[in-house]
């Protein structure tokens, strides 16, 4: 019975994501630097990259096949990570929290610009944990916290 109560609120559902929902940092840093700084931030938290998505070579590989010219990152990287602890701490708190595991964080350099780290911005209430341990991630990978 949870099963289908949860597929109906899923599919009644919308999400969507715009710009305003996004938290993210600039630096001045190399995205090498950056992307070390990030593994060894979400590492150093006892946590695990479970992915790694290059959505730069995605996009810069498909780009002539879905007819545009427009370069739109120098490099592009999301990952992908849980914590068991926090994980089952929010689904607890409540069962379609499920819809944001894993959680991702990118590390993206738009063409002539600075690198930029990020990740959505969660609803209020249980997930904000969730939340400010991906801010404080972001701001370690950035120098943002020193």
């Amino acid at each position: 019975m949870l099963r289908l109560i949860l597929a109906a609120l899923m599919v009644t559902i919308p999400i969507s994501t715009t710009a305003q929902d996004i938290v993210s940092y600039e630096t001045d840093q190399s995205f090498d630097d950056v992307v070390f700084g990030l593994e060894s931030a979400i590492l150093d938290r006892g946590l695990v990259i479970d992915g790694q998505n290059h959505v730069g070579e995605m996009l810069a590989r498909t780009r002539e096949d879905v007819g545009s010219d427009k370069v739109i990152y120098e490099h592009a990287e999301v990952y992908s990570f849980c914590s068991a602890v926090l994980s089952r701490k929010m689904m607890e708190a409540n069962p379609l929290n499920i819809g944001f595991c894993p959680y991702d964080i990118f590390v993206a350099q738009p063409v002539g610009e600075k690198v930029i780290v990020g990740f959505r911005n969660f609803p209020e209430g249980p997930m904000k944990e969730v939340q400010s341990l991906l801010d404080s991630i972001a701001r370690s990978a950035t120098g943002a916290d020193d």
